[in-house]
């Protein structure tokens, strides 16, 4: 039973699991609701509402038995003297079976059905699809079609497939459409996806397999039904009972189940599919404006009568198609005949390549389907730039997704619009699917002629997509970055289009404090990012200190180059810069790489980097700490890039390394390298030795390097040891290297005989170079000895020690009332110290502002140890001057003395043997600080429970401290108490009362005066804390002290060296005397700065400004260097291991596939010697029978076949040189359908389109547009067409039987100067979605036809007519036939191509380009095209323009 407990409040158990279920499945149950409603609102079903029974007892036509109809469907009266018709006794109705299916499998994800009618529009499906399904639009459709039963593929077609058609879809986005069931070429996608979902760690999401089923054939489509929904419906696939129906595929994600009404009767989703894929074909690809549409492809396999119509509609269609050769049936008979001439496919070759790939099957073809079929093939061929054939002998086709990607590229090559905005689309269709491998083999070709400007859309693309390899290969064919980014614009919209990171964030809030909420909503509502915006939160980043890098919009004018004016806030454009400090900001590491190798200044670039992430690594760690952690690895790699970079122009010029390090740096807010580095904490780059060599150098001043320190020593106590050589000056050594370069020189000229410049041995010289190096004046001399900060730093030792000195001998010797002498030099000493601390706070080389340098200067340990002295030594001070408080003055300077002593570890961390030491005791304190809290719980924990034991009531409170926390911290160290132990205790060391406040309170006694505390308790307590405070705790203070010595000893070289240029740099600035005579320097100064007003001189050791010529040659040397450790990085990368191991596994897969390849060959060749063997033998049986029938007198007028094997058994394909295959047929004269109606044309192949070849089958239909009376068509048969059988008889939509003269004017007039463009003029036929020239039917009496009146207006009409009878120039191009779909075997269009050409000067040119301007407004446009074969025309019109084009001798 349950207890009262769980009884009591069920309400409150539902709202906390309610509670339980969260935000995100409340959101869920809401988008469920809004699919609901919007499904009932425009998805619907069909059913039949006429119940026909048929032979079947109780089944209707339809398919369904009785009971699934209404009962309104079972009233005979409401259907009289009617006959049951298919879509006529449908109708349809709200459906009643979608949602998310699940076929319980293991690793089976959950997909989404619908039910839908046959007749729903594309466009319905389309928003289902992205809307309520979130489906990204794709940016490729495979339309994969083929055999519906299960069919046998070899299995390295079968891998190649499955193999090919995954990386297609999962490298372009695609969205895969089958027929949806388990069976035939639907199971071979459905188990591509499967493999790829077990092997991969992505989700199956990724890969979208949309199956376009018929719901009347699905088996078990029961559990689908509820007209709610089914979230989820829980589907079984059950092959074994499934009869004649399909089971739907477990590894499609999502289901279109089309229901026209029936049941059991396949192909009622041919149509829906048909239009679904054309509709998605017209839609934008990307979701910014393009002209590209989505492209589509069929993929083709087996097949039969089924999938030889869906392809030669979708070839008509425009859409490019690939047959996989091998496959079986259909797809090898197209494949067998693909890249033949039509002439030689015919229909004896399609019959006998039927027979072979169908087999038994071929049998019960009938006779009119081969030849309808064989017609389609032919038409099929006639456009080889659609159709692609897949083969696995060829080594160019060796995958199906390059395959399938070249066929749309050699599709879109042939298109109409062609030029360079062909080249373009194909362009942006490569970026759209990610495959660098296609836009190499396909794009960037050498017919192809690229300009930097023409590849822009495509590089934003790429960029936005983040598409690194794709940025990589549209920089070396041609962009170019500062055209790229030429205008501000385009950056800000790559700022727009940035995706959500941690840096937007942070941007959008700025913007929202800024009162711009409206400007950073969606990624497609956001409005333009301000590049102001941008570069404020970079300069925050990279520090204030910093000048901004994007000025706000109204100060774009002041842009210019820093040095022109270098006080004024300027900034400087640098495309490079731009590039990657986006790809930095949004932290991607392949953009950035690609961006930085774009960077001139790319030493800053890489620091400034670092900088960036480890502050932004800094801000998101609370938010997202996995993107904080790959920031800091980013950061981390672009400090080893710098100092890369670093070390290769190190190696090659230090002294131009040099200057790279303290150059200040105009693209990145005038900040120096250096700077940057010790402001990103960069230990490893300061810790180069390149850049210890800049600080030592510094270190040293004036001074040589070299110099051993005694002899500084030996100098600063007697200075004239200067002048005597003692010591080396930097320019001594610079004049005697400067001499020996001279030298050698001189030698080389004497040698050689010819002038040599030294400065040409590098490809860049420093400007610097054969300036004239005068020697030292002995005031420069002695000014540079005693402004070196090392010697500095040797006379504030000495100061320090001897303020020391004085401060002890003071307060042991000479602390009198009234002060001393020596107290009275204390006091001045002290007080310069003070001042010195104060110019330290103040002084601001750097730029950093007051309140940076305040926090700087906190943050410094040694600051505060400095601040602390002071504030102790005031404070004694004070106390000092007062009688009362005269010793404790004292005590408080006594304790001064031991800060101030310990401030000796500051001034010695510039030492190489103690600087690292003081840094692991740096480190250790920390570690002591929290051991210490451990600590004090113990002891304090012990000491409060023996205190409350042993004394009862103390309330002294120094003896209270003494044995709660005193006496326990001695025992750590050995002092054991004797208090504790009864057999220890002695009343005279205690006092029982408390009264002697020198002794401590006696313990609780006894009656008999012993103590009552239980010993055995005390002495316990004090094992246990002896065992763990001795040694627990003390052990593990010593393993952390281990571990910290290890961890900082392998840095501790580094940490050092990176803090040395803290107190270089301080007393680099300091002045040259110390303490106590520092005073004169500080008055100095003030008198410097207020009186004579001029501004602290800045330090040119840490930050140099180049002029504009030096600036360009060192950064050009600078990314001369970087370009050679990139091509040494990418070589060590080749190089390495993983590289190895990664090629000779390529190599092994590639031998195992030639290795599979050539065992197939091998078992088909033994199955064709096998055949060949058989035929041998047939061969002798022949021929031992025609040797019996001559042995017995019979004989036969023609000779006997050859038996020997060749090529003769197949003479329409080498043997068709006649004059009837050279022939040209009509083609679109013969096309199935006739235009404009439903009426289908006996299907006429090739070889029997003329009169004279005998085509038994032939039956054409009648078909007139208008009645026609019973005498015309007796005539019928007295008109035959000249162009042959167009499979279809009567009128049509012409005017007569026989011909049609028309009459085409085509208008021409050269487009330039050079007559290298001839146009003509053309009308937009919308019904052909084509243009066409402006002909038709001629009224008597008049030359031209009425059309062109209609068209251009009487006036124009007019002159044109005056211009054919004034003689000017116009030609007869053409007279006679022509192939025009709506020619029948009784009636033909015969047409006269009549050329005016027009004097591009001529005022009639300019009256028709005011009529062409006219009609953009009207529904017939017209326009001057070019004659070209570009240019889309009606059918056979492109024959008339190309003899148009030959007349006027251009290209077409």
């Amino acid at each position: 039973m349950l207890s009262r407990s769980e009884k009591v409040h069920p309400d409150e158990v539902d709202i906390w699991q309610l509670g339980q279920i969260g935000l995100s499945n409340l959101l869920s149950n809401l988008k469920r609701c809004s699919l609901k409603s919007w499904i009932k609102e425009n998805i619907k079903k069909k059913e039949c509402c006429f119940y026909v029974p048929t032979e079947r007892e109780g089944v209707c036509k339809c398919g369904y038995p009785k009971d699934h109809h209404e009962d309104e469907a079972l009233k005979p009266e409401r259907f009289l003297d009617q006959t049951w018709e298919g879509q006529n006794h449908m109708r349809e109705v709200a459906t009643d079976a979608f949602g998310d299916i699940d076929f319980g499998g293991l690793g089976q994800s959950t997909g989404k059905y619908v039910r839908v009618s046959s007749e729903t529009p594309s466009d319905v499906l389309y928003h289902l699809m992205t809307e309520h399904w979130k489906l990204r639009p794709p940016n490729l459709l495979i339309s994969v079609t083929g055999g519906a039963k299960n069919f046998y593929m070899r299995t390295h077609l079968k891998e190649k497939f499955r193999r090919g058609l995954i990386k297609v879809a999962h490298t372009t986005g695609a969205w895969i459409i089958t027929g949806g069931t388990h069976t035939g070429v639907m199971k071979h996608v459905g188990m591509a996806v499967r493999d790829y979902t077990l092997s991969s760690s992505s989700i199956r999401g990724e890969i979208v397999t949309i199956g376009v089923a018929t719901w009347g054939t699905v088996h078990k489509r029961r559990s689908l039904i509820h007209p709610e929904g089914c979230f989820p419906a829980h589907y079984t696939m059950d092959e074994q009972t499934q009869g004649k129906l399909s089971c739907l595929d477990s590894n499609h994600s999502h289901f279109l189940l089309v229901d026209d009404g029936t049941h059991g009767q396949y192909g009622a989703e041919i149509d829906l599919r048909s239009r679904l894929e054309k509709y998605i074909s017209e839609q934008q690809l990307g979701n910014r404006e393009s002209h590209v549409k989505i492209p589509v492809v069929c993929v083709v396999l087996d097949g039969g009568q089924g999938t030889l119509n869906t392809v030669y509609n979708a070839m008509l269609n425009g859409t490019p198609c690939v047959v996989l050769e091998g496959s079986g049936r259909m797809a090898d008979v197209i494949a067998q005949v693909a890249g033949k001439p039509v002439s030689r496919v015919t229909l004896a070759l399609i019959q006998r390549q039927m027979k072979r790939f169908f087999g038994q099957e071929y049998e019960s073809f009938s006779e009119i389907k081969v030849i309808e079929w064989a017609k389609k093939i032919q038409d099929i061929i006639r456009i080889p730039h659609l159709l692609t054939v897949f083969s696995m002998d060829e080594d160019k086709n060796s995958d199906v997704d390059v395959a399938i990607l070249q066929a749309f590229m050699k599709a879109s090559r042939s298109e109409d619009s062609g030029g360079q905005q062909g080249w373009e689309r194909q362009l942006e269709l490569a970026v759209a699917w990610n495959r660098v491998d296609i836009a190499e083999s396909e794009i960037f070709t050498e017919e192809s002629q690229w300009k930097s400007s023409d590849l822009h859309d495509a590089m934003f693309s790429a960029l936005v997509g983040h598409k690194s390899e794709f940025v990589r290969l549209l920089l070396e064919n041609g962009v170019s970055i500062a055209q790229f980014l030429a205008t501000d614009e385009k950056l800000s919209d790559l700022y727009t289009s940035m995706p959500s990171c941690f840096f937007l964030r942070k941007l959008v809030k700025r913007l929202q404090g800024d009162k711009a909420r409206r400007s950073v909503s969606s990624p497609c509502q956001r409005k333009r990012i301000p590049l102001a915006a941008v570069g404020e939160v970079v300069r925050q980043l990279l520090g204030s200190f910093t000048q901004p890098i994007y000025l706000p919009p109204p100060s774009q004018e002041l842009i210019k180059m820093a040095e022109d004016d270098p006080d004024s806030n300027t900034v400087v454009k640098d495309p490079g810069r731009d590039l990657f400090l986006w790809a930095i900001l949004q932290n991607n590491t392949e953009l950035a790489q690609i961006a930085w190798e774009q960077c001139r200044d790319s030493i800053t670039a890489a620091l400034a980097a670092s900088k960036i992430l480890k502050k932004l690594s800094q801000e998101s760690e609370d938010d997202d700490e996995d993107d904080a952690n790959n920031m800091r690895e980013l950061a981390n790699h672009y400090e080893r890039q710098a100092i890369g970079v670093f070390s290769e122009c190190h190696s090659w010029d230090d002294e131009r390394a040099q200057r790279l390090l303290i150059r200040l740096s105009p693209s990145w807010g005038k900040i120096t390298c250096l700077r940057l580095a010790l402001e990103a904490g960069d230990k490893s780059f300061v810790a180069h030795s390149g850049v210890q060599a800049l600080l030592t150098q510094i270190w040293c001043g004036e001074l040589a390097v070299d110099n051993p320190q005694w002899k500084l020593l030996l100098c600063m106590l007697f200075f004239p040891l200067i002048y005597t050589g003692f010591i080396t000056y930097r320019r001594d050594e610079d004049i005697e290297r400067e001499a020996m370069r001279n030298e050698e020189m001189l030698a080389m000229e004497s040698v050689t005989g010819s002038s040599v410049d030294t400065r040409m041995k590098t490809p860049f010289h420093d400007p610097q170079e054969g300036v004239q190096l005068n020697p030292l004046t002995w005031l420069t001399r002695l000014g540079g000895f005693f402004t070196a900060p090392q010697v500095k730093f040797f006379w504030n030792i000495a100061s320090y020690f001897g303020f020391l000195w004085l401060f002890s001998v003071v307060l042991m010797i000479d602390f009198q009332p009234t002060p001393s002498w020596r107290e009275w030099l204390l006091y001045v000493w002290l007080a310069s110290v003070v001042f010195e601390e104060i110019r330290q706070l103040f002084d601001d080389p750097d730029g950093f502002g007051f309140r940076r340098k305040a926090k700087m200067y906190i943050k410094d340990l040694w600051n505060m140890l400095d601040v602390l002295s002071i504030l102790l030594f005031i404070a004694g001070l004070a106390c000092r001057w007062t009688t009362r408080a005269f010793y404790a003055g004292k005590v408080i300077l006594c304790i001064d003395f031991i800060i101030f002593c310990l401030r000796l570890m500051a001034i010695f961390t510039i030492s190489r043997t103690l600087g690292p030491k003081i840094i692991i005791v740096k480190r250790m304190m920390m570690d002591l600080f929290f051991f210490m809290f451990l600590l004090s719980i113990w002891v304090i924990a012990y000491g409060v429970a023996k205190q409350g034991i042993l004394i009862h009531n103390e309330d002294r409170l120094d003896w209270i401290i003494r044995g709660a926390v005193y006496e326990p911290y001695l025992i750590i160290f050995g002092n054991v108490p004797t208090n504790i132990d009864n057999a220890e205790f002695d009343m005279s060391t205690c006092t029982v009362n408390g009264t002697d406040p020198l002794q401590p309170k006696c313990p609780v006694l006894n009656d008999n005066h012993s103590p009552a505390f239980p010993v055995w308790l005390t002495i316990i307590m004090l094992c246990v804390y002896l065992l763990f405070a001795n040694i627990l705790l003390l052990n593990l203070l010593i393993a952390i002290f281990n571990y910290t010595f290890q961890e900082v000893q392998d840095n501790t070289d580094a940490i050092w060296k990176f803090q040395r240029y803290e107190l270089i740099k301080e007393y680099h600035s300091r002045p040259a005397a110390p303490p106590p005579f520092i005073l004169l320097s500080h008055i100095f100064l003030l008198f410097r700065r207020f009186v004579m007003r001029r501004s602290p001189q800045k330090h040119k050791q840490f930050r140099e400004r180049l002029s504009k010529t030096e600036e360009e040659e060192l950064l050009s040397w600078e990314a001369f260097m970087k370009d050679n450790y990139v091509a040494t990085q990418r070589q060590e990368k080749s190089e390495s291991m993983e590289r190895r191991i990664q090629e000779t596994a390529d190599r092994v897969g590639s031998m195992a596939e030639v290795l599979e390849r050539e065992q197939d060959k091998g078992s088909m060749a033994k199955r064709l010697v096998q055949l060949e063997e058989q035929v041998s033998q047939y061969a002798k049986g022949l021929k031992w029978i025609m040797e019996t029938l001559k042995a017995q007198g019979y004989q036969s007028k023609e000779e006997p076949p050859s038996m020997s094997r060749s090529t003769e058994s197949e003479p329409d394909e080498n043997e068709c040189d006649g004059e009837v295959e050279k022939r040209q047929y009509h083609f679109y004269a013969r096309s199935f359908l006739y235009p404009g109606t439903n009426k289908k044309r006996f299907p006429v192949p090739e070889e029997k389109v003329p009169w004279e070849v005998d085509f038994t089958p032939y039956i054409a239909e009648a078909y007139s547009a208008e009645p026609v009376n019973k005498a015309e068509e007796l005539t019928l048969d007295n008109y035959r067409n000249p162009g042959g059988r167009t499979g279809i008889r009567g009128r049509g939509t012409l005017q007569c039987l026989g011909p049609n003269p028309i009459l085409d004017p085509v208008l021409t007039h050269w487009k330039d100067k050079d007559h290298s463009v001839l146009q003509f003029l053309a009308v937009w036929n919308e019904a052909e979605r084509c243009w066409s020239i402006p002909g038709g039917a001629l009224k008597t009496g008049e030359p031209l036809p009425a059309r062109l009146k209609k068209l251009l207006g009487e006036k124009l009409y007019q002159r044109i007519k005056a211009k054919l009878g004034d003689g000017s120039r116009h030609n007869t191009v053409y007279e006679g036939y022509a192939d025009d779909p709506r020619n029948t075997d009784s009636a033909w269009v015969e047409t006269t191509v009549l050329n005016i050409h027009l004097d591009s000067a001529g005022s009639l040119m300019n009256e028709l380009n005011r009529a062409v301007a006219a009609s953009q407004l009207l529904s017939e446009q017209i326009q001057w095209r070019e004659v070209s074969s570009k240019t889309p025309v009606y059918t056979y019109q492109r024959e008339a323009l190309r003899l148009v084009a030959k007349l006027h001798q251009t290209q077409f």
